[in-house]
């Protein structure tokens, strides 16, 4: 079985992306599952434990505990599918990527959706005017109720979830590891759904899949009311459309020119500033 990784951006057609996998017989695509906390969760314990640092040899502990780490996941896959290619989807991974490749044993194969900023930052605006009644990590607490739409901003790019994710993106960058890692602009596989698919297929080295993007079935479930929000999240619609930029609309212009100066190297890389 070969495994993919989808570690995006917050708000950048991950799900998306997942149902158009699950579209293909020979995949399938997990909604946001926890197997890397899991899996973070047991390298907490291992590097923690007394027992493991006096019992044993520590190269051999150390390959032992690799090989639970590659069994648990291909255990965990194998019980998920039969299917030839599983997609597992989590902001997680695009962040531990030595740790995959060393458990692994080889390089993993990981995309990551990006979509302009701003656009980002405005879907989360509109999740917060959505849902007045409610607070969460995607809403911000009850103190961004009474801020300006500038101050809020400001809150989302510097918050969980969407801080941890261009930190990732920044660390991968930095330390030029862009071969571990493909990214997807939202933009280009909403425009071009079929090219894009084309492109994926022949990075996996898998046979190209027809799709039909007027007609998408959501098959991974999330459970949004966790978030507080009521389906909100991880809903998509079943045709495949060109994303519409509305962000000066929803931030307002000064704003969103903030974004593109403090956050220039990723509005630049992705090139959607010069």
């Amino acid at each position: 079985m070969k495994i993919i990784f989808n570690s995006s951006m917050p708000r950048a057609c991950s799900t998306l992306l997942q149902n158009i996998f699950a579209q293909n017989p020979n995949f399938y695509a997990t909604p946001t599952d926890g197997l890397i906390e899991l899996l973070d969760g047991g390298r907490q314990r291992f590097t923690n434990s007394v027992e493991f640092k006096a019992s044993m040899d520590q190269d051999l502990s150390l390959q032992s505990w690799r090989n639970f780490c590659r069994g648990g996941m291909q255990g965990y896959c194998n019980t998920l599918t039969d299917k030839p290619n599983i997609v597992l989807k989590g902001r997680g991974w695009k962040g531990n990527i030595d740790w995959v490749e060393n458990f692994m044993g080889e390089k993993p194969i990981m995309f990551c959706m990006v979509r302009n900023l701003k656009s980002i930052v405005a879907s989360f605006e509109k999740l917060h005017r959505k849902n007045p009644d409610k607070t969460s990590q995607w809403l911000l607490d009850h103190e961004a109720r009474g801020t300006t739409v500038f101050k809020r901003v400001d809150m989302y790019l510097k918050n969980i979830p969407l801080s941890i994710s261009l930190d990732r993106i920044q660390e991968i960058l930095e330390r030029g590891m862009e071969d571990k890692i493909r990214f997807i602009r939202a933009e280009n596989l909403t425009s071009s759904p079929q090219e894009i698919m084309n492109e994926v297929y022949d990075i996996l080295e898998v046979e190209r899949y027809l799709h039909n993007f007027n007609n998408i079935e959501q098959v991974t479930k999330e459970n949004d009311v966790i978030h507080a929000l009521d389906n909100d999240l991880h809903t998509i619609k079943n045709e495949v459309k060109p994303l519409v930029d509305d962000y000066i609309e929803i931030l307002g212009k000064d704003a969103c020119d903030m974004i593109d100066r403090d956050y220039a190297w990723y509005q630049k890389y992705f090139s959607y500033i010069d």
